[in-house]
């Protein structure tokens, strides 16, 4: 047996034998090289032939990672219950602890585990900012009136078009184009309720819709969901049977941060409750384009009849966060909301707009949607694995269906602030579950960010943060 051949059989049977696991990085060519005392030449052969096998697979600035193949075990995932949060209306004070954290990430050159953020690597900015400096360029006679509501003509056709070609047929005078999701998100839940008004959302809940009621001075009931399913149906009627609600909030596809995508049938059924008691939702859709499936998940909005559902998304989650561009679908509420987005910001600047239109029409979105998906689930994967490996026994995690977070609940009484300002230390950031809530009950929690490249300096950061939460317990 040639020496090359000699160590893809060993490192096969590692694999074989669980000792390296699906999605994990194998050692580099040139440690293994070092290590077996061999020449990178034949690590390099024996490296071929496992990919040659499916055993390992490559990836560009990253390196050599054990490939997941059909009837691999998967992590395990959270085994606990839906939650239980409290029914009772409550105030929301989490816009200091968001800010602070969010100033963190970019301190020091910390390991980004905690930002919100997708790796901009990953876009096309460049093809972006030239189409930007091409309609500058060519718009050297730009008024205001070109920016008012509802948005650039060119980019709500194409919003429209996107949307048909993934199955939801829209009016496109129904589009209103905002300054990025959260002020879609700002615009509507001002369009539906009032100062003191009870909002309905999801427990944990995506901190960006905390805190747009926190702004807006309303209270939040949450609602009992379930990692797996979403918001537990039977729980938001129970609520809404006994206390007025003014609006729900939620994030059906992806949620941020247990990145469960609910069923057709149950989105369904959500709508119809809703229709029922005519309250309103505020859908938070920014992540449906990242989806891990074959096909494209539904929305609310694909079910809703009656005008009820106020859909808001943005291409800052999957093409470009810097233009911060966003829009809502506003049902019923339309012209509120273009009302108040001329009263809130006045415009969206028509540049930005006009950029992303053209790559939207003359470039290959679905071509970089399907590369930062595979990236996305592949690296999902690796969390998964090494969070499952470096972390103590007890730790929990979530099973995203797309886009690019991973929820971990630790064991014990290990109090996520702690291990921030711990991490913080130590030159890495992660996101502190009390962020997620007006109550204390994910305070043993931290969300994690995969969307960044898997490298040595990430895994040492995950291995690091098993150490410290192994010393808090």
């Amino acid at each position: 047996m040639k020496l090359y051949e000699k160590l893809a059989g060993e490192i096969e049977q590692l694999v074989a034998q669980g000792v390296l696991l699906p999605g994990e990085r194998i050692p580099s060519v040139r440690q293994t090289s070092q290590q077996h005392k061999l020449s990178i030449t034949t690590v390099l052969r024996a490296y071929v032939k496992l990919e040659s096998m499916g055993v390992i697979e490559s990836r560009p600035q990253s390196g050599y990672f054990v490939r997941a193949r059909a009837g691999d075990a998967q992590p395990a995932g959270l085994s606990m219950q839906a939650s239980q949060p409290s029914p009772v209306p409550a105030e929301v004070h989490v816009s200091r602890l968001v800010l602070s954290t969010l100033r963190s990430i970019g301190q020091n050159e910390a390991i980004p585990l905690g930002s919100p953020y997708p790796d901009p690597s990953l876009f096309p900015w460049e093809r972006i900012n030239q189409y930007a400096s091409a309609v500058a360029r060519r718009n050297r006679d730009w008024r205001m009136t070109d920016d008012l509501p509802p948005g650039n003509p060119q980019l709500i056709r194409e919003i429209a078009r996107r949307y048909l070609e993934n199955g939801l047929v829209v009016d496109p005078d129904e589009i209103i184009v905002t300054v990025g999701a959260t002020e879609a998100i700002n615009l509507c839940l001002q369009a539906v309720a009032r100062p003191g008004d009870t909002i309905a959302v999801e427990s944990p809940a995506f901190y960006a819709m905390l805190l747009a009621v926190e702004r807006l001075g309303m209270k939040v009931v949450e609602v009992s969901t379930d990692p797996y399913d979403g918001i537990r149906i039977e729980a938001l009627a129970d609520i809404m049977a006994r206390q007025p609600i003014a609006a729900v909030m939620v994030m059906p596809n992806f949620q941020n941060p247990l990145g469960f995508q609910m069923s057709d049938q149950r989105k369904h059924a959500l709508v119809q409750l809703l229709e029922q008691h005519d309250v309103p939702a505020i859908e938070n859709g920014v992540y449906n384009e990242l989806y891990y499936g074959d096909a494209h998940p539904s929305s609310l909005k694909s079910y809703d009849r009656k005008g009820l559902v106020l859909h808001c998304a943005s291409f800052s989650k999957s093409l470009s966060a810097a233009q911060r561009v966003g829009w809502a679908l506003a049902g019923r509420y339309r012209g509120k909301v273009e009302e108040l987005k001329f009263l809130n910001t006045l415009t969206t600047s028509s540049f930005p707009q006009l950029a992303i239109a053209a790559y939207l029409q003359n470039d290959g979105y679905e071509q970089h949607l399907r590369r930062i998906r595979k990236a996305y689930a592949q690296q999902a994967r690796i969390m998964a694995a090494a969070v499952q490996r470096f972390f103590p026994a007890g730790t929990k995690i979530s099973q995203p269906q797309g886009g690019y977070v991973l929820w971990v609940e630790l064991p014990g009484n290990v109090d996520s602030m702690q291990l921030y300002r711990r991490a913080l230390e130590c030159r890495i950031t992660v996101g502190p579950g009390r962020m997620f809530s007006v109550s204390h009950a994910y305070k043993h929690c931290i969300r994690l960010n995969y969307s960044y490249p898997w490298s040595a300096g990430v895994e040492q950061a995950i291995i690091l943060l098993g150490k410290l939460i192994t010393e808090f317990l």
